[in-house]
């Protein structure tokens, strides 16, 4: 059975697209760098904090473009709204997980990092799948 996608192109959509990619790319990326300079955090490794607390930064960053990258292609392509929904949970995520690790919460902390990295990747995967013919 062949199974037809619909995607539709409008202009913007091409930038757009790439532009989810990229901040979605880059989350993943960052959510990996943070998990291991939480490594070394708990190692003791002189500097780790600092780059751990530059890598939230970050990556409060690159999900808040990823988000509003996902609902700019919601409202202009007719892409599904999940993906803005599912990247904009993921941003909020990132503002908790930052809360929880300056209170010292470990115990939530943690498994937090490992839904923001399922998030963070089903955003990458989806924006990757669903727009792959945008740049032909």
């Amino acid at each position: 059975m062949t199974h037809s996608h619909t995607r539709t192109r409008l202009p913007g959509s091409t930038g757009l697209a790439s532009t989810l990619r990229i901040a979605a790319g880059l989350s993943v990326l960052t959510v990996v760098w943070q998990g291991a300079t939480a490594g070394e955090l708990l190692s003791q490794h002189a500097g780790a904090l600092a780059y751990h607390s530059a890598g939230a930064i970050v990556l409060h960053v690159v999900t808040a473009v990823a988000a509003i990258a996902a609902f700019l292609l919601w409202r202009r392509s007719r892409a599904p709204l999940w993906p803005a929904v599912l990247a904009a949970i993921v941003f909020v995520a990132t503002l908790c997980q930052a809360a929880l690790g300056d209170a010292g919460i470990l115990y939530l902390h943690v498994p937090l990092a490992l839904l923001l990295m399922l998030g963070s990747g089903w955003v990458l995967t989806w924006s990757v799948l669903h727009f792959r013919d945008d740049h032909a």
